[in-house]
């Protein structure tokens, strides 16, 4: 029978807390190209992705024992250490979803715990060969291999369609497009909320409720997966306003390509448990799909601020996690100072969020006005025009500079994140 001291509950609760900003976090992975299409109406998205992010959470341990027995030492951890690892994950992912950047919660929490395992134990406790192997080198190819996968069946699906009936040809692939998308949702489940399963799974280890090298209980599956469905529903508007609009504008077949690619990926890195990051994956193959159609556009400037937040999303979690786990080491008290810090930080960020709504009414509402750069003018010149006659000239085709485009669809009142 499993017995919780008060810091093991502690720590359970801000795990479960951490999947639910999870799951508001990467909602956009999921629903941001259907929801920008109009293949579906926002809130029916995020239903749809809550439910399947839950049945995903049942399929597979495979990433949640890379967490708990894969990333660092078991031996040395206290649930002190977790609970300041999860600190730096919430904060990192609270501060990227108010400026509505699509970041890795997967590497914010990976950040965390080795930050405050290092704080606690020194470097040694984390298992350098498999931050590099399982988390590194994956987050390096995921986005590269999804974009590229993207950027050809983008070509393909429109080399296919060239004769197809356009009204038609688009129906089919916005159904497709919500086939895929709860593809993708299915395997946020079963990649991401097994992250929690992990931690919470460590956390039980290192407080003695279970044995180590076990599996994580199946309470701890059911909650982790309730937690992330609920964060699902409740949408992160202001990232996939990012994802769906701010990145590039994309068609049926765009989309339909990007997350057929995206679910491919996780689906494969999920099941040899590699922890990839879905935020990864998807923005990757959104660039790829956006690159892949003739006259598509890559707004580089929105790009460049996403990369730069995949890159400090480890280090940043990681010193957060460290300063808090150096101020839990001062005993019960300190543990309390880092409570608090954690729910008026939350607090605060949420009030800022709140000067500027972004929900399911406005969530297309963008006005970003890019002029297409080097890269996107550079693949544009290769890319063979559309056969006479094909579905693309039916289908409203959108101008090479979004600033025209914009014009046109942008309303006169926009809020911008």
């Amino acid at each position: 029978m499993e017995s919780f001291s008060l810091i093991l509950a502690i720590v359970v609760v801000t795990a479960l807390a951490f999947d639910f900003t999870n799951g508001f976090h990467d909602t956009a992975n999921a629903m941001a190209t259907t929801i920008s299409t109009g293949a579906m109406k926002p809130k029916v998205a995020v239903a749809m992705s809550a439910v399947l992010n839950l049945v995903g959470a049942f399929l597979s341990v495979e990433v949640a024992n890379t967490i708990s027995k894969g990333l660092v030492d078991e031996a040395g951890i206290r649930p002190e250490v977790i609970f300041a690892a999860l600190v730096g994950a919430i904060l990192w992912n609270l501060l990227t979803w108010l400026v509505g950047l699509p970041s890795s919660s997967s590497h914010a929490l990976m950040g965390g715990l080795i930050g405050a395992t290092i704080a606690s134990a020194g470097v040694g406790a984390v298992h350098g060969d498999v931050l590099v192997t399982k988390v590194l080198i994956p987050a390096i190819a995921a986005p590269l291999v999804a974009g590229i996968a993207a950027l050809l069946a983008t070509r393909l699906t429109y080399s296919l369609g060239s004769k197809a009936d356009g009204n038609a040809s688009k129906k089919g692939y916005r159904a497709g497009q919500i086939a895929s998308a709860g593809l993708v949702s299915l395997a946020h489940g079963t990649n991401d909320a097994q992250k929690t399963m992990g931690v919470i799974t460590l956390a039980l280890v290192a407080g003695g409720a279970v044995a180590p090298d076990s599996d994580p209980p199946m309470w701890v599956i059911l909650s982790a997966g309730l937690a992330i469905a609920l964060g699902t529903y409740l949408g992160g508007w202001r990232i996939i306003r990012t994802m769906g609009k701010g990145l590039t504008d994309l068609q049926p077949q765009q989309g339909f390509a990007a997350q057929t690619s995206a679910a491919t990926v996780i689906l494969a890195s999920s099941h040899i448990g590699f922890s990839l990051s879905t935020t990864h994956s998807v923005s990757g193959s959104v660039m790829g799909a956006g690159l892949g159609r003739k006259g598509g556009v890559v707004r580089w400037s929105t790009a460049t601020r996403m990369f730069v937040a995949w890159g400090l999303t480890l280090p940043a979690a990681a010193l957060v996690g460290a300063l808090a786990e150096y101020v839990t080491g001062f005993g019960s008290w300190g543990t309390a100072v880092v409570a608090v810090f954690l729910i008026a930080s939350s607090g605060a960020i949420w009030k800022l969020s709140r000067r500027e709504v972004v929900d399911h009414t406005n969530v297309n509402d963008t006005d970003d006005a890019e002029p297409a750069g080097v890269v996107t003018t550079a693949m544009a010149a290769v890319t063979p025009p559309p056969a006479s006659g094909s579905a693309t000239a039916s289908e409203d085709p959108i101008p090479a500079f979004p600033s025209q485009a914009t014009a046109e669809r942008t309303p006169t009142t926009t809020t911008t994140v």
